[in-house]
């Protein structure tokens, strides 16, 4: 009986182990619940917005990876540590897709025991750019006036930032601050024209991601040079305008008043902007420019600014002192840089490059410069400084056609008193001409009054008899001095007792050649698309080593090349070659 009891307990024993050894196996081969993924409604956002991808994640097995495709292709993945549950994030940038286009991102999330959840997708819907709201503007404007980016700033006739009276009084005044990327238009029909009056500012600060642009209100294919005024500031700087020379009206009569004694006024900012297609003939030889200065300071602040297809003049500069640099004069149709009334600025690092066809029937040149009109010897003289000038005209290659009307590289006319230093001239009939038909520009030169230093002169192979197309008949080499019209039959004219071929080329650092071989310029310069501007590495011989004299304002940067241009494309990113082709209103 003992025997027996000890055999069933035994066996007792034996069957309570094998249980606890199946319940503990039991509980080794359970496996966790496979991971699930939970998200939010759809997204959807215009191009260029950011949205964020969010996925509730649990994963009671312990979370092994989170694998994202963007239409079925990787777009993000992670590596965890057995968490059980978390929340994925991950910011996307709208694509510039059509409105409408869906872009699915399907998540799927691993646990350690290599469970997959189920396919989960976050579709996110490009939608359609809402219009940018058009604000037009009208009439004077005063006191602080903020344009922002987010709205388009349509010019109707002459909008005015502070207000002078009929007799050049100024009645009010205002500051007007344009933000980074702003469009502003101009009125097609009423010549939208913005004038900022004496006494007032304007703070156009762009930047080279988000320069400002003031433009033709026109679609791509439409803008013409001439579809508004431009833009005008007025300073209270000197000038040698004769009678009040504190208080002038700008040529045309339009209520833009300017002059005073205070070199150092303070008109306001203008960094990284474009005026394209502007420019209006107010009277007969009476035009608003693109960029029009009437006496203004040199508290102003300009740097990289691009006029674009004007009508007349790129830059034109009555009197004042304001400095500038990085300046950009791109197929406009007068003269590229334009400088009267005793301007004395200091200019550094600018380009004019002209189309084959757009010239103006007065003639048009890169450099045109007075004293004043009658070639007088009123005070201050013209005498600003120029230095790292580019001047590209029209002629590429002998077998291109080009306007009748393009004169010269530079004409030093009517008394001035112009520096230019570390300067190229290309592609006009003429290199430079010291015209002395009024006033008497070449005895300046003979004075040392006029200075040209550090200027490469390059002709354009079988152009004409010399490479310079046409001109005088004392011209042998693209440099000329006359004291009659340009394109009669001349005796020689000496400055001193030297030719002007001999004088110029006695000047330091002065180079006449005979094509642009040995220059390093590309010759995207005479084409459609965009300008490689920066000189080719090896071939530039005859632009580099050239130094500015250490005697210059300390404005100047320290340049070794002639030119505006070595190694540093200063246009990249901001500036704009082709705006025919941008639909700014859409």
């Amino acid at each position: 009986m003992k025997l027996m009891q000890t055999k069933i307990t035994k066996a007792l024993m034996i069957m309570l182990s094998m249980a606890l050894i199946f319940s503990a196996c039991k509980k080794e081969d359970e496996i966790a619940p496979a991971p699930t993924v939970s998200t939010g409604t759809a997204l959807s956002g215009v191009p260029n917005a950011k949205v964020i991808l969010t996925a509730a994640i649990s994963a009671p097995g312990g979370i092994k990876s989170i694998t994202v495709l963007k239409n079925g292709a990787a777009f993000d993945s992670k590596t965890y540590a057995g968490e059980t549950s978390t929340t994925y994030t991950k910011e996307y940038t709208v694509e510039n897709l059509a409105a409408g286009t869906v872009v699915n991102f399907t998540i799927q999330v691993l646990d350690n025991s290599n469970q997959s959840s189920g396919l989960t997708t976050i579709p996110v819907t490009v939608t359609a750019v809402p219009p940018t709201p058009i604000v037009e503007i009208k009439g004077n404007l005063e006191g602080n006036i903020t344009w922002t980016a987010d709205k388009i700033y349509k010019l109707v006739g002459f909008v005015r930032v502070g207000q002078e009276d009929v007799f050049g009084t100024t009645t009010k005044t205002g500051v007007l601050t344009i933000e980074a990327g702003t469009l502003i238009i101009g009125d097609r029909a009423t010549k939208g024209t913005l004038v900022i009056q004496r006494g007032s500012k304007i703070n156009a600060n762009g930047t080279v991601d988000k320069p400002i642009v003031m433009t033709s209100e026109r679609n791509p294919g439409e803008k013409e040079a001439g579809d508004w005024g431009g833009l005008v500031i007025c300073g209270k700087a000197p000038n040698n305008l004769p009678d009040d020379k504190t208080n002038r009206e700008l040529e045309g009569g339009y209520g833009a008043f300017h002059g005073g004694t205070d070199a150092a006024d303070n008109s306001g900012s203008l960094k990284y902007l474009r005026v394209e297609y502007a420019g209006i003939p107010v009277n007969p030889n009476q035009e608003i420019n693109s960029f029009t200065f009437g006496s203004v300071g040199n508290g102003t602040t300009i740097d990289y600014v691009q006029a674009t297809y004007g009508l007349d003049d790129s830059f034109e500069w009555f009197g004042g002192t304001v400095n500038a640099k990085h300046l950009i004069a791109y197929r406009g149709l007068d003269d590229d840089f334009d400088v009267d009334n005793g301007f004395i600025g200091n200019i550094q690092y600018g380009v004019g490059i002209r189309g084959t066809t757009q010239a103006d029937q007065s003639g048009s040149n890169g450099f045109e410069v007075d004293n004043d009109a009658n070639g007088s010897s009123n005070t201050p003289f013209t005498a600003a400084t120029f230095a790292n000038m580019s001047i590209i005209g029209a002629k590429g290659k002998a077998e291109t056609s080009i306007n009748i009307q393009f004169q010269n590289g530079a004409q030093l006319r009517r008394n001035n008193k112009l520096k230019i230093y570390n300067t190229f001239i290309t592609g006009y009939p003429n290199g430079v001409y010291i015209d002395s038909q009024r006033g008497s520009a070449k005895v300046n030169a003979e004075k040392g009054e006029i200075v040209l230093e550090n200027i490469v002169l390059a002709g354009v192979d079988a152009w004409g008899t010399n490479g310079w197309g046409q001109g005088f008949a004392t011209n042998p080499k693209g440099f000329a001095v006359s004291d009659v019209e340009q394109n009669a039959a001349l005796t020689p004219i000496l400055i001193g007792t030297q030719t002007p071929t001999a004088w110029f080329s006695a000047l330091k650092g002065n180079k006449i050649l005979a094509n642009t071989s040995k220059t390093g310029l590309s010759a995207t310069l005479w084409g459609a698309g965009t300008p490689t501007f920066t000189l080719t590495a090896g071939a530039a011989e005859s632009l580099i080593g050239a130094a500015l004299p250490t005697t210059l304002p300390a404005f100047f940067d320290k340049t070794d090349f002639v030119g505006a241009f070595k190694d540093t494309d200063w246009t990249k990113t901001w500036a704009e070659f082709n705006p025919q082709s941008i639909k700014y209103v859409k």
